[in-house]
């Protein structure tokens, strides 16, 4: 049975009582709402799947009811209850969006049937938008699990809407396919898309680099540069790993939110149109009570926060994640008909994956370039992962293991073992992204000056 959240909006208790036991009977939840104000305010403060609103109200009707949800969310099916004579009114209300209406006295089947069937299109819908963004994006987007669906359902629902979103989570969780979902479905999906890391870029070069620079602005400036916020006008503006961002260049993000300028460095002021997309594995209020980040900012860009969960909170995820990187690395690799033996999935779903996304992908794609007999066991696995262990590189935790890669084992205090984790995981990285330091820091989600310091602590590269 199709189930999902009902809004009904009714000033009459009898009609919502009836309706509450009549969808609540066929597995809805179902939230109840006297009167069209209190409706849009249940709506605007938790959504629905589907809106069920009596046409005619005090106030605030079922056409202001249904205009407002037009702009809240364009996708939710919004049904009319309307009463007997008022069936031109009905016509006018599914002129301007409504989904269907429904006359008065009801029979209950017919409406649970109704609610299911603006159940099954909004999710066709959601369907058909993920779809076109896979192809967009040349990557799977993959939302099997309840908290992933609502984050992927709450994404369409501000897409089209031009407001600032500000998307947090862990490295490695997917938020860059967040920020290009939200820009594809949103009006300015023809604009361009710029995307901007502020933990790759260091902190002196990155004033020039999203406003940009005039030609002898400072040495080394031998020509003029467009900076990231005009490359993205009329477009979206993605910053990722936004809690990076120096102190001075964040009172710059300010202005340009507040009122559309920014100023190249060494010339003068431009206007630009740009919807800011930020992302931080960091938490910012946190940040904002060390001194580290502006407090200002953080509420221009937390209009609309998104947590995106890790892995670990959403197992269902992780064993279509494997179909799908299978598919995606075997095409890419040549290889015809890969078999994944169970055993191997049902460790992935036991792992934490403390690298996510990310690292379930990289962990796919190793094993598909490295078997045999294109066959991905568990067996092949723990032997990588243990060839790993021991050159102190890892590859990844397998489930055997009772310890980190490169862990030198209990014997030893627990800060040189968190240390030598710490130590293997920046190998790996920095080997993994050809010993770029600039793509290394991006994949970790520190800032480079940081990385550097971790680089000369662990003796991987040399102080000059």
């Amino acid at each position: 049975m199709t189930t999902a959240r009902v809004l009904v909006i009714d000033d009459e208790a009898s009609m919502r009582f009836t309706l509450e036991a009549v969808l609540g009977d066929a597995g809805h939840e179902v939230e109840t709402a006297d009167g069209g104000a209190a409706g849009v305010a249940a709506f605007e403060a938790r959504g629905a799947d589907v809106v069920i609103t009596d046409l005619a109200m005090p106030e605030v009707d079922g056409m202001k009811v249904l205009a407002t949800m037009r702009v809240q969310d364009p996708g939710v099916p919004v049904m009319m209850l309307t009463a007997h004579g008022s069936e031109r009114v009905a016509v006018a209300a599914m002129k301007a969006g409504a989904f269907d209406y429904l006359p008065k006295p009801f029979d209950p089947d017919e409406i649970v049937l109704a609610v299911t069937r603006a159940i099954d299109t909004r999710r066709l819908r959601l369907e058909n938008a993920r779809l076109r963004t896979e192809a967009s994006l040349g990557r799977p987007i993959v939302a099997e699990s309840p908290v992933t669906r609502r984050v992927l359902e709450l994404v369409a629902r501000v897409a089209p809407k031009d407001v600032t979103v500000l998307l947090t989570g862990e490295s490695g969780v997917g938020k860059d396919v967040l920020a290009a979902t939200l820009h594809t479905h949103s009006k300015r999906a023809d604009k361009p898309l710029v995307r901007f890391n502020a933990a790759a870029i260091p902190g002196e070069l990155a004033e020039a680099e999203l406003f940009g620079h005039v030609k002898g602005a400072f040495t080394g400036a031998t020509q003029s540069r467009t900076g990231y916020f005009q490359q993205a006008d009329k477009g979206t503006l993605f910053i990722d790993e936004v809690g990076e961002l120096a102190l001075p260049i964040q009172a710059k993000v300010l202005r340009a939110l507040q009122s559309g300028d920014v100023q190249p460095v060494g010339g003068r002021a431009e206007h630009v149109d740009v919807r800011l997309v930020a992302a931080t594995n960091r938490d910012l209020a946190a940040e904002v009570k060390a001194g580290r980040f502006r407090e200002d900012l953080f509420y221009r860009l937390n209009v609309v926060p998104i947590r995106v969960p890790p892995l670990r909170e959403r197992p269902e995820d992780v064993e279509p994640l494997v179909k799908a990187f299978v598919h995606t690395y075997s095409q890419r690799y040549g290889m015809d008909q890969v078999l994944v033996e169970p055993a191997l999935v049902d460790a992935f779903k036991a792992h934490s994956w403390p690298g996510n996304v990310r690292e379930i992908e990289n962990t796919v794609a190793r094993l598909l370039a490295l078997t045999a007999d294109d066959r991905l066991t568990l067996a092949l696995w723990r032997s990588l992962t243990e060839e790993a262990r021991s050159s102190n590189a890892p590859f990844s935790v397998g489930p055997s293991s009772g310890e980190a890669p490169g862990d030198p084992g209990p014997s030893h205090p627990l800060r040189a073992r968190v240390e030598a984790f710490e130590r293997a995981i920046i190998r790996n990285e920095f080997e993994s992204a050809s010993k770029n330091q600039s793509e290394t820091a991006r994949r970790l989600g520190v800032s480079r000056p940081a990385l550097i310091e971790k680089l000369h602590k662990y003796g991987l590269i040399g102080r000059s």
